[in-house]
């Protein structure tokens, strides 16, 4: 039997609202509306059943035994239809008490506990999930919907006309080595002196690869690369033992400290890293990520 469109869950909700009252005027107020739409609602609902729900006595509606009968399943009904609501917004990441959250992995050793701290104050009831990697990746992840932000650098490559962006801090680019280099001391160094030096480097996909080719383009020369590896912790642990530089950003600063000196480079090499968040337009009133989204301010107002 096809379902008449005048059945809707909006006059089933208005109808249970009745019943659960027993007056048209108590039934209005709690659905902020009038008596007269309530009346109205009703009657098009024992239209598009075909059969009465009430008999009328004086100005009153008494129920019969068809409208026990919808009360009951109707309650049923609409209970299914709010669990279905949720539960496909969910599968979404929409509404869910869990956040898929992406970043580069430079960014755990700041930004991302400060994140995840104030996210957590502010909705202490949901779950974060932290999957760590490249910004190509974690793009590309994002645009699939399986995270729901991404903490990444801004580039050209993040640029996306489905993406909104909220710009964090700007980050520069330093020469890693070991402290017992002779070149950890100096205020500052001239790449192009390092033209045979032995360099590890992260793969191809993350933002400090790309930006790191750039510097050693305008150094003039073609790194001899050691080693490339696919997180920031393993490289720093390869420069610290001595395997070779690399080119970084100031803020992994605090890992291997004692073992690994951040060199400022020429100022004619000065390369910045824009670091900042980015999510799905569609996704920007999802209160999850607002809330993700006022902490980054936050985060952000605090470095400024």
């Amino acid at each position: 039997m096809l379902i008449d469109e005048e059945l809707t869950l909006k006059k089933l909700e208005t109808f249970l609202t009745f019943m659960r009252s027993g007056n048209l005027g108590r039934a209005a107020e709690d659905l902020q509306t009038s008596a007269v739409s309530v009346h109205r609602a009703i009657h098009s609902l024992e239209n598009a059943l075909r059969c009465p729900l009430f008999k009328h006595q004086g100005r009153q509606l008494i129920p019969l035994e068809s409208a026990y009968v919808l009360e009951k399943k109707g309650r049923q009904l609409i209970q299914d239809a709010q669990e279905m609501v949720r539960l496909s917004r969910e599968a979404a990441g929409f509404y869910a008490d869990r956040f898929r959250l992406g970043a580069l992995y430079s960014l755990t050793v700041k930004t991302v506990p400060k994140l995840v701290m104030g996210l957590k104050i502010r909705r202490s009831e949901l779950n974060i999930d932290l999957t760590l990697g490249s910004n190509v990746e974690l793009m590309q992840r994002l645009k699939n919907h399986e995270l729901d932000a991404v903490l990444v650098a801004l580039d050209d490559a993040v640029k996306d006309s489905a993406c909104e962006q909220l710009p964090l801090f700007s980050d520069d680019i330093f020469l890693a080595v070991p402290t017992d280099s002779p070149f950890a001391h100096q205020a500052c160094v001239d790449l192009a002196d390092l033209a045979e030096s032995t360099f590890i480097t992260l793969t191809q996909g993350f933002a400090t690869h790309r930006d790191g080719m750039h510097v050693f383009e305008q150094a003039g020369f073609e790194p001899k690369v050691a080693m490339q590896v696919n997180d920031i912790f393993t490289l720093l642990s390869m420069v610290s033992s001595g395997v070779g530089f690399a080119l970084l950003p100031g803020r992994i600063a605090a890992v291997y400290e004692n073992r690994v000196r951040l060199v400022p480079l020429q100022p004619r090499y000065r390369l910045q890293q824009h670091i900042g968040a980015v999510f799905l337009k569609a996704r920007e009133r999802e209160p999850n990520l607002l809330a993700l989204l006022a902490e980054c301010r936050m985060y952000s107002m605090n470095l400024g």
